[in-house]
């Protein structure tokens, strides 16, 4: 088994997914939320709460992107979009493109790495469901690694930094059929992007997961625990 790994955590189904198969491979594990502003904040308690569940040791970075850049997500005036179609039927990225997010959280994830003694950095990048967002990429992915073991100890003759993209190239079903076989819970994954606990059920990213768990014929566990909290 590797040593140790930082993980960039966001609690949604894909980095929660990607959290449980790095709990298989590695002895040392780190997750790195980011709290930067975005209009679904509510992530961030979330993701801490599924990392200590699992014992994860977690850090929260802060970032003020939202007044750096222009996203919908970082609330910049822009309404997010109604369903997945009518955010492909935007030019370009969609609205909900945060500039470089991933380029940016890959940096400062290198950096805490190196930090803290761990070079493998985990993501839960996947260009099958998201294939309009262009830092989610297996060439972007290639790009970002050359550049940290350039411009890191690595560039020296330190150890190398490998970033793994274990779901790239999966589905959202077949990403939560890896999750459930891992032992995924999936009860405080939050994926909307209206910012509510309760899914708005609308968004591109709650009209995703919607249809994954309904391709699965299994009931959402987030819905479910919501249900049982009566907070449906």
């Amino acid at each position: 088994m590797n040593k140790g790994a930082v993980v960039l955590f966001s609690g949604g189904i894909d980095s929660t997914t990607a959290l449980y198969w790095a709990r298989r491979r590695f002895e040392l594990l780190r997750a790195l939320i980011f709290d930067y502003g975005q209009q679904h904040r509510i992530e961030v308690p979330m993701a801490k709460k599924i990392a200590a569940s699992l014992g994860v040791v977690q850090d929260v970075v802060t970032l003020p992107l939202q007044s750096l850049l222009h996203s919908a997500l970082l609330d910049d005036g822009r309404a997010i979009p109604e369903s997945l179609a009518q955010a492909r039927a935007e030019p370009g990225a969609p609205s909900t493109y945060v500039p470089f997010r991933n380029g940016i959280f890959l940096a400062l994830a290198a950096a805490y790495g190196e930090s803290h003694s761990c070079r493998h950095l985990v993501t839960g990048f996947n260009a099958i469901d998201s294939p309009d967002y262009p830092d989610t990429t297996v060439a972007f992915t290639r790009k970002m690694t050359a550049a940290i073991n350039q411009g890191t100890s690595a560039g020296r003759g330190g150890a190398k930094f490998k970033v793994h993209t274990p779901l790239i190239a999966l589905s959202k079903q077949e990403i939560i059929v890896l999750g459930f076989e891992l032992g995924a819970d999936y009860a405080y994954s939050i994926s909307c992007y209206r910012g509510a606990e309760r899914p708005c059920g609308r968004c591109p990213s709650c009209d995703i997961r919607a249809r994954a768990f309904a391709g699965l014929g299994r009931q959402d566990p987030l819905l479910a625990r919501l249900q049982k909290e009566g907070k449906a």
